[in-house]
């Protein structure tokens, strides 16, 4: 049966399910698949085991010990429902709607079932519930590339096997997105990794710059310098397709080797080096992922990025360009699907990545019913001590829809069993290429486990509500998001490339007046770390065993991703009397956690790394999120995970 990946990674393979006797018995990678080309990654190979897991959720429960003990017991369908309704219509009734929080995370990211609260958005709307905003992931990114280049869509990335120079700019896709790498091995370029940390990308590379972290734009900057001094810029590519070049020419003349280089850290030969190749090599492409925006300026980060391939021209040649997410060339009608129209009235909006102040500190109303829905938050957000402390709260009903008992769980008064990805109809789109691809159930779901949508067409009888939108099936769903697309032939073929729209969309702003309209700067600069404190500048960067925190049960991938990790330079271990293998606790301010230091070069001067996706009971009761602020990158309230300075001491 032809289905899709839906876990939150750019690459969305399209798969196929093998069932025998009503059992999915093998997983593998579609063949057809120009992507994912019959391979899936090391944690989706072993998706069957959660699918089929003795410790996944099949049934309602209902908390019976204190918040936060995992305690439950379980109880029918009807009895949940019963209890939701009554709670949410109490809430209502003495604080308003907006006292109800729709919290969704991309644990899946399918249209129907997932992706950021479309399931379960018509119920809410209707009700007036408080708005999400899902500022967790790639936000600030998105926006600086929308005020540059007029979209955030960027290049074709199956274009980067036409590329000669590429740049993986903050990014690792050996390990997050490993697909894209065939077609970098396919062009032949020459590769270099920008990255604080020698990931298994880097180590395949030709070069790798290892930059302080939240000094891209500044290096970005820097390299132009040198391209602009040797008079390499594209002149009739700027006079045809950009706007603001004089403003713009003369800030990037601002950002001499020698100025950039203090800033990173890098050497000024190595800087001058890489803008001489991209000024005498075409095409050159650069990828760029999320991790590299999540600091301060990191939507500015995005904003100068975009600005290289305009001077260069390369936007204009197939294999130039820039690759962050390709989630804006996809032409999907989610107004028809999420129905904001059905809102009584404007209501309020509450930030995903603020959930601790927002659940500590909002009043007015204050919130009193928490619905997390494809997320774990605890494992997951900023601030976890701060989180924890809100979703301890008596007087907050939490419901939560999920597989497993997550540390999220821990703290819910109702836990809903969710469907997993062989067992309902979905449409998952990509942002790592530009093909659809469809999700046909392959098997019945175990136990009393059902959809997220057919959960909130239950929940919204059980409520009384009576807007005919609420009840319309999956595939009625499906045919609305994929208005102006071939449905009949998704569904046969199992995807479907969309067509790019262009890039720039308009002329590319070197100057930016929506910008500055918005409160920042007229023109793409540098914007500085944060957190510039003492200490080390801790990434948190992806596993290659877990994905977020969707793996972080499985006991196989638990076991080879070993025990938790922070690797220090060895310069920086000896000034702090610390030795390979030693036990250490992480610490800031906001709180700490318990590793096992690996002293290597791997990790430049200055910088600590580690990995995300642990759960927090199975890490000591805390995990890196432990260390990280609950405030805002420059655009969009994007999070700021890794503009974060910690101290590791011994244990």
């Amino acid at each position: 049966m032809l289905g899709a990946c839906p876990l939150d990674c750019p690459d969305a393979c399209s798969w196929v399910v093998t069932v025998q006797d009503g059992v999915a018995t093998g997983l593998r990678g579609n063949k057809e698949h120009p992507v994912t080309r019959g391979a899936l990654c090391v944690k989706v190979n072993r998706y069957l085991e959660q699918v089929d897991s003795p410790d996944r959720l099949r049934y309602p429960l209902r908390r019976v010990g204190p918040k936060g003990s995992g305690r439950f017991e379980r109880i029918g369908w009807d009895t949940a429902l019963d209890e939701i309704a009554t709670r949410l219509t109490d809430i209502i009734d003495e604080f308003g709607a907006e006292a109800i929080w729709p919290f969704h995370g991309t644990g899946s990211l399918g249209y129907l079932q997932g992706l950021e609260g479309y399931p379960g958005r018509r119920m809410f709307n209707v009700l007036g519930a408080s708005h999400h905003a899902a500022t967790i992931c790639s936000v600030a990114g998105s926006a600086g590339l929308n005020y540059t280049l007029g979209t955030s869509g960027g290049m074709d990335p199956e274009d980067f096997a036409k590329s000669k120079l590429i740049l993986l700019w903050g990014t690792n896709p050996l390990t997050s997105g490993h697909h894209l790498w065939k077609f970098v091995q396919d062009s032949g370029a020459h590769l270099v990794a920008i990255d604080p940390v020698r990931t298994k990308t880097a180590e395949r590379c030709d070069e790798h710059l290892a930059p302080l972290p939240g000094t891209d734009a500044a290096l970005a900057l820097g390299l132009l310098h040198v391209v602009v001094s040797m008079g390499a810029e594209d002149t009739e590519f700027i006079a045809e397709h950009t706007e603001g070049w004089p403003e713009f020419r003369e800030h990037v003349m601002e950002f001499t080797p020698d100025r950039v280089a203090a800033i990173t850290g890098l050497e000024r030969e190595q800087i001058v080096a890489l803008g001489e190749r991209i000024a005498r090599t075409r095409p050159t492409a650069i990828r760029a992922s999320q991790g590299m925006q999540r600091h301060a300026g990191g939507g500015m980060a995005l904003r100068v990025l975009g600005c290289l391939p305009g001077v260069t021209g390369d936007w204009a040649i197939p294999g130039g360009g820039l690759h962050y997410s390709t989630s804006g060339h996809f032409d999907l009608d989610l107004p028809a699907l999420v129905r904001d129209d059905l809102l009584p009235h404007p209501v309020r909006t509450l930030s995903m990545t603020r959930l601790g102040e927002a659940l500590l500190e909002v009043a007015d109303p204050p919130v009193r019913a928490l619905f997390v829905i494809g997320a774990n938050p605890v494992g997951s957000n900023p601030d976890q001590r701060r989180v924890i402390e809100g979703l301890s709260r008596e007087d907050l009903f939490t419901v939560v829809l999920e597989h497993f008992a997550t540390d999220t769980v821990d703290y819910a008064d109702i836990v809903l069993p969710a469907t997993m990805q062989p067992e309902h109809l979905d449409v998952i789109a990509g942002y790592g290429h530009l093909y659809l691809v469809w999700n046909e159930p392959a098997v019945e779901a175990p136990g009393e486990c059902l959809s997220t949508t057919e959960t909130f067409r239950r929940l919204s009888r059980r409520l009384g509500l009576t807007e005919p939108a609420l009840y319309e099936s999956d595939e009625e769903l499906a045919r609305q998001l994929l208005k102006g697309h071939d449905l009949d032939r998704l569904r046969a073929d199992g995807f479907l490339k969309v067509r790019p729209g262009p890039v720039p969309a308009g002329k590319l702003q070197f100057v930016s007046p929506r910008a500055q309209f918005a409160g920042h700067d007229l023109l793409p600069t540098y914007t500085p770390p944060a957190d510039p404190g003492d200490g080390l500048v801790l990434i948190s960067a992806a596993s290659h065993h877990f994905l977020n925190t969707t793996f972080g049960a499985n006991p196989e991938l638990r076991r080879r991703a070993g025990e938790n990790r922070i690797t220090l330079h060895p310069d920086d271990a000896a000034a702090r009397g610390i030795v390979d293998g030693a036990p250490v606790s992480v610490v800031n301010g906001r709180g700490s956690f318990e590793a096992i230091a690996e002293v290597s070069d791997r990790v430049r001067p200055g910088v600590a790394g580690t990995t995300k996706g642990r759960w927090a009971k199975n890490s000591g009761g805390a995990t890196v999120n432990a260390t990280i602020a609950e405030r805002d990158a420059d655009y969009g309230g994007g999070a700021v995970f890794h503009d974060n300075r910690v101290e590791v001491v011994p244990r």
